[in-house]
């Protein structure tokens, strides 16, 4: 009986050990086919702006259903798009989401603001060092 029990308490460790590295984490952001969309957007082949802002908002609510996050530059795309189409509120709401979401973001969006506000749009706000962003 004392030889059993050496083999159990092995078999035990190897079943949690294995058990462990069963586990796989979740990525940090719901990418799916975004990369693939917006490469062939770049390109100019593949679906129009439409069909892909179509597929872009169904993939955010999949993500929002399942409670992940948007990867960056997603929001910022799906802005190009809308712009692209004729709807500039919108892209503007999405390219502020984009600054929120990832503040590294914040002179390109901003600078993308700026110009979809006017020449008669208030100042861009400075930079970390106080300096204006160039225009």
């Amino acid at each position: 009986m004392r030889a059993r029990r050496p083999r159990v308490v092995a078999v035990a460790l190897l079943v949690a050990g294995l058990a462990g590295c069963a586990q796989t984490s979740q990525p940090l952001y719901l990418w799916e086919g975004f990369p693939r969309q917006q490469y062939a957007y770049l390109l100019r082949e593949g679906i129009s702006p439409e069909q892909q802002i179509q597929e872009i908002e169904a993939h955010a609510g999949k993500a929002r259903a399942a409670n992940a996050q948007l990867p960056p530059g997603l929001r910022a795309h799906l802005g190009l798009l809308y712009l692209s189409v004729g709807n500039p509120g919108r892209a503007m709401e999405l390219w502020n989401a984009e600054q929120t979401a990832f503040p590294e973001s914040a002179v390109y969006m901003g600078q993308l603001l700026k110009r979809l506000a006017g020449p008669d749009a208030a100042p861009a706000r400075p930079d970390a060092q106080g300096k204006q962003p160039p225009a």
